[in-house]
C-alpha cells in the first residue's frame, strides 16, 4: 500500500506503519529521520518511534522530491526549508490520489 491510502485518524504511527504506507524499508525511514529535521518523531519507553501526522504529511512531501521528481537529498532540503509553493504541495497530493486511484482499480481488475 502506497503513499497513504488508508486515511484512519490515529494520533501515531509504528516505523512499520509508516514504511507500508511509503512502501519502502523501515531503514529509508530511520535515515530520512536523520536526515531531514522536520521529521520529529517522538519515543515510547520501549525506544520506539511514533510519528504523527505532521511527520507522514513531511514524508509524504519528502517521498514526492526524492522518489517521484529526483531531487538530490539535498536539493529536497532546500526545497523544503526555502518554503513550498502552493503547487508543490498539491501536485504531491494529486500523485498520491492518483496512486491511490489506480490501486483501487488494479484489485478490482483482479477481482473480475
Amino acid at each position: 500500500m502506497a503513499v497513504l491510502e488508508k486515511e484512519t485518524e490515529k494520533l501515531f504511527y509504528s516505523i512499520g506503519e509508516v514504511a507500508e504506507m511509503f512502501d519502502v524499508n523501515t531503514s529509508l525511514i530511520r535515515f530520512w529521520e536523520k536526515e531531514f529535521d522536520v521529521i520529529t518523531p517522538s519515543k515510547n519507553k520501549k525506544g520506539n518511534r511514533l510519528f504523527t501526522k505532521k511527520d507522514i504529511e513531511n514524508f509524504k512531501l519528502i517521498f514526492h522530491f526524492v522518489k517521484e521528481k529526483g531531487y538530490t537529498l539535498q536539493g529536497a532540503k532546500d526545497k523544503l526549508k526555502g518554503g513550498l509553493k502552493d503547487s508543490d504541495q498539491k501536485n504531491a497530493e494529486v500523485i498520491a490520489k492518483l496512486k491511490s486511484i489506480k490501486q483501487e482499480l488494479l484489485n478490482l481488475k483482479d477481482k473480475l
